[in-house]
């Protein structure tokens, strides 16, 4: 049965009241996580509060009993991934195991150079990611000492201490859609592939390609837990669907082609099954109003 989980952005006015009443939510409803951004700010402004990353997930951790949770993703480009791993193997022991460790290589040229980070050029992020993948996967995963001489980042018979209560820490998830470089990362590094904005046919087609990378590395396809954080648009009835749309002026038949799941009550379920027809095991739903409760108590009431 396909999950269903929340994935809010961050930067879009995370404040801790906020935070702590979603995760309630969340939790008490029956979704099966909550999951987050980690950005500095928007791509575009003005800016809003944006609550720190890791700060707000050990929190949760100890906030809650049942639900996943992690970040979708956080970057290597501007925390050291040795920092990340430490980071994420103490917040996981800290949930008894609920973390799912999602890491990805950086995009937004804003927040980088507002705050002083160097996003690189498209080649030589991937670059860096993939080092950035093998520090992480290195210190998590191995008893021993690990030493890197990598070009970005380089270790010396570094151990992580104490050692991830779950053998290998938490599970690594990559995001993104590209064939070339992500898909090609995630059957060599992840647990969990984590599609962004796909209809069910595109997915459908990035998920065999995924086997087909992983069988070829000698991995069972069935070893990476296949996730997809895509657009709601989710209207009580339909004609608040209607006048919604119309303000926005957008067409369902748009919103849709983009991977955006959308419609009045009764109208999401379906959309949701096709993508589990497609091989999707969890759907990371993105709620944009952070104050709004009883829609996310009725979205339950309606896929739950």
């Amino acid at each position: 049965m396909l999950e269903i989980a929340i994935m809010i952005e961050g930067q879009n006015g995370l404040t801790w009241p906020r935070w702590q009443r979603l995760a309630a939510a969340v939790e008490d409803l029956g979704f099966a996580g909550l999951y987050r951004s980690d950005h500095f700010t928007n791509a575009e402004g003005p800016d809003k509060d944006s609550l720190e990353l890791w700060t707000s997930l050990a929190w949760l951790a100890s906030h809650t009993r049942r639900i996943e949770f992690g970040p979708l993703v956080s970057p290597v480009s501007y925390r050291h991934p040795a920092m990340t791993a430490r980071i994420a193997a103490a917040v996981d022991d800290l949930s008894s195991g609920r973390l799912t460790l999602g890491l990805g290589a950086g995009w937004q040229e804003r927040e980088h150079t507002m705050f002083g980070f160097d996003l690189l050029d498209v080649k030589s992020r991937f670059s860096r990611f993939e080092e950035g993948l093998e520090v992480v996967s290195g210190l998590l995963n191995s008893d021993q000492p690990v030493t890197l001489d990598g070009k970005y980042f380089q270790l010396r018979e570094a151990t992580l201490l104490p050692r991830p209560a779950r053998p290998g820490g938490p599970p690594i998830l990559i995001g993104g859609n590209g064939e070339k470089r992500t898909l090609a990362l995630v059957a060599r590094y992840a647990a969990e592939w984590n599609a962004v904005f796909q209809p069910a046919s595109e997915f459908a087609r990035l998920n065999a390609r995924l086997d087909e990378l992983l069988e070829d590395g000698g991995r069972e396809p069935k070893s990476v837990r296949r996730s997809l954080m895509t657009g709601l648009r989710f209207y009580r009835t339909k004609k608040e669907l209607a006048e919604g749309l119309e303000a926005r002026k957008q067409t369902v038949e748009e919103l849709r082609k983009r991977g955006i799941i959308v419609g009045a009550a009764e109208e999401i379920q379906p959309q949701l099954a096709e993508l589990e027809q497609a091989g999707l095991q969890r759907v990371m739903l993105q709620w944009l109003d952070l104050d709004d409760l009883d829609g996310l108590r009725l979205l339950a009431k309606i896929v739950l």
